[in-house]
């Protein structure tokens, strides 16, 4: 089972940025597509971002050019620099596999909160 362990989030003004990191507990986290998934109060779990092993990257809607997904294999991490953040933005951000608990992604992580606000 690989860990994953989320970190960077915290409370911006709209308009700010962070970047979120995401570190696995083992390389052969390289060969699988990874994702950025949020959770907002009262509401779903969603994709925000994939990345293809390759380095690929896919966006929702929602973050398309304000959002980008990186990955350093090497190091095993998977990155999310998001920009001009907006109060909807406002979550707890995951990372898994993409599709998610893919094995041997079969837990989720802490989590890292994103709160925008003025």
């Amino acid at each position: 089972q690989v860990q994953l362990v989320e970190s960077g989030g915290g409370l911006v003004q709209p308009g700010g940025s962070l970047r979120l990191a995401c570190a696995a507990s083992t390389t052969i986290f390289r060969i699988y597509a990874m994702g950025w998934y949020r959770q907002a109060p009262g509401k779903q779990r969603e994709l925000v971002a994939v990345i293809a092993s390759g380095g690929s990257p896919n966006y929702a809607d929602s973050v398309k050019g304000r959002f980008t997904i990186s990955r350093d294999n090497a190091n095993k991490m998977v990155y999310l620099q998001m920009n001009n953040l907006k109060p909807e933005d406002t979550a707890v951000y995951y990372c898994n596999s993409h599709p998610p608990l893919r094995s041997p992604f079969t837990s989720w992580g802490q989590g890292t909160q994103v709160t925008i606000s003025s």
